[in-house]
């Protein structure tokens, strides 16, 4: 039996970007407005926040940059992105982002914020009508339930949370209802599936995207006074953080990936969520804030070593313009 090699990528700029480098953008945005929070706590330099947010947002920046470039040379590579789980996975948190991106402005331009908040919310939307068209129209295995769907269906909490930052109250109040009941669903299918079924080593990293969303549920309900709420989430996320470090092994046994980006955001957006709690949670969000510092830039350092090789896009299977 033979095996047809791929077919190489057409010359031009730009045209095979793969969108599994932004979830470790995304970490890393996240990492930095943990640092924020961190920095009122136990008052430390600001500096050491905006200079990762600074960061983090040129690089976000570029990458949309390039990711635009191959969207304008054939719109439709979207959808093909959108077949496979790294493609995904990649396209919902270069949406999410756009949130953390505003969130990041706030302090510097309400009035910038507030636009790419908008923006956010038209694009996502915009994501999901395109998601549940394939979701109706496609093979019954892109209908599985993933914890990818969570930043897809459930990533509305960011923008609940940004929505926060603007004092969009009653926005904020709808979203956080309206996804904690669609987050309650796919944890509990999720559940279901680990239980009867077994996990791939390749696929295991993305078990840890289920920790996002009771940390972003958490914030948001600590921005609209929903104190007993948050307080539920700091003690759900951490039995789910410890869960997850005890079967640390298991989880990476295919070895590092672009899927490793997985377990970026949600160790930062958990440290976050502890400091903002405070309390009993102050010290080990300190700790948290410590060991995302130390892992979040590591993976994403190695994520984008591997998209400027050009072994990404290969990796992942990134469809071509």
């Amino acid at each position: 039996m033979t095996f047809k090699p791929p077919a190489p990528t057409p010359p031009g700029l730009w045209r095979r970007v793969p969108p599994a480098i932004f979830p470790s953008i995304m970490g890393l945005f996240d990492l930095g407005l943990a640092w924020r929070r961190g920095a009122d706590v136990f008052v430390l330099p600001r500096g050491i926040a905006e200079t990762i947010l600074g960061a983090v947002a040129l690089l976000f920046v570029f990458a949309v940059l390039a990711y635009a470039v191959k969207l304008l040379r054939r719109p439709s590579v979207i959808v093909d992105e959108l077949r496979i789980l790294p493609g995904r996975a990649g396209v919902a948190t270069m949406v999410l982002s756009i949130y953390l991106l505003s969130m990041t402005l706030a302090p510097y331009s309400a009035v910038v914020g507030q636009a790419i908040l908008i923006s956010g919310l038209s694009i996502h939307a915009a994501l999901v009508v395109l998601l549940v068209h394939q979701f109706v129209t496609g093979p019954a295995e892109q209908r599985r339930v993933t914890p990818i769907w969570h930043l897809s269906y459930v990533g509305f909490i960011f923008g609940a949370l940004a929505a926060t930052v603007f004092e969009f109250y009653l926005l904020a109040l709808v979203l956080f209802i309206a996804t904690t009941l669609v987050a309650g669903l796919i944890w509990s299918v999720s559940l279901e599936q680990v239980i009867k079924e077994t996990v791939p080593a390749p696929l295991r990293p993305l078990l840890a995207i289920h920790l996002s969303p009771v940390a972003l549920i958490g914030l948001v309900a600590a921005a609209l006074e929903l104190d007993a709420v948050a307080m539920g989430c700091a003690g759900i996320a951490a039995m789910m953080l410890a869960a997850l470090v005890l079967r640390g092994a298991w989880l990476t046994q295919a070895g590092f990936s672009a899927l490793w980006g997985a377990f970026t955001f949600p160790l930062a957006a958990t440290a976050n969520l502890w400091l903002t709690v405070g309390g009993v949670w102050r010290w080990p969000g300190g700790i948290a804030l410590v060991a995302a510092t130390l892992i979040v830039p590591m993976i994403a350092f190695k994520v984008v070593r591997l998209w400027a090789g050009g072994q990404l896009a290969v990796k992942t299977n990134a469809a071509v313009a």
